[in-house]
């Protein structure tokens, strides 16, 4: 299935579907989630989005959540359940099919790290998962099962570590692709 996956990503994988992409990235880093972020901080006295966190405790996550207040925990989930699960997509469409686009251009056809440009999923995969508790923990409030935290800060870590790895890819791309570009030109 994960061979599959990365052969559909090496066809569909074009210049231009790239850079929609990377568009689109570009309006949800730089209007939809900041927006989202200040909606959240003006009902929460500042308290910022969980998502953003690397590492939390059951302490630090509920005591978040109660600063948001009633107000704050019913948007959160609505940014949740709308916002949260297009712009995973979004980011993991764009790293998936630009890494590939780059691989294509800077590795061999052969090259183990062509594999490696369905490792954006693994960060979409936590990142709904996060998603998901999250969800459960504002709707579950003033409940606050300590597993459920724990479990949501697995997920949160392990997201962050996929999307660190993409970015990682990404720059190999781009490296491996000038790179190549660049012995092409003197030859």
């Amino acid at each position: 299935m994960l061979t599959k996956l990365s052969e559909t990503l090496k066809k569909i994988a074009k210049g231009w579907i790239v850079l929609i992409f990377f568009a689109l990235e570009l309006y949800f880093n730089a209007i939809a989630l900041p927006k989202a972020g200040v909606k959240l901080g003006a009902s929460s006295g500042g308290t910022g989005p969980i998502d953003l966190l690397f590492f939390y405790t059951p302490e630090k996550v509920y005591s978040m959540i109660d600063a948001y207040g009633e107000a704050g925990r019913a948007l959160y989930r609505t940014i949740e359940l709308t916002t949260d699960i297009v712009y995973p997509i979004v980011y993991t469409l764009f790293f998936s099919l630009a890494i590939t686009w780059l691989f294509q251009r800077g590795l061999d056809k052969d090259h183990k790290f062509q594999r490696l440009n369905i490792v954006p999923f693994g960060a979409w995969l936590f990142d709904l998962l996060e998603n998901l508790s999250i969800v459960i923990m504002l709707s579950s409030y003033p409940s606050q099962p300590g597993i459920l935290a724990w479990i949501a800060t697995v997920f949160t870590m392990i997201k962050w570590l996929f999307a660190g790895a993409s970015i990682a890819l990404l720059i190999i791309g781009i490296v491996a692709a000038t790179r190549k570009a660049i012995e092409r030109n003197k030859a």
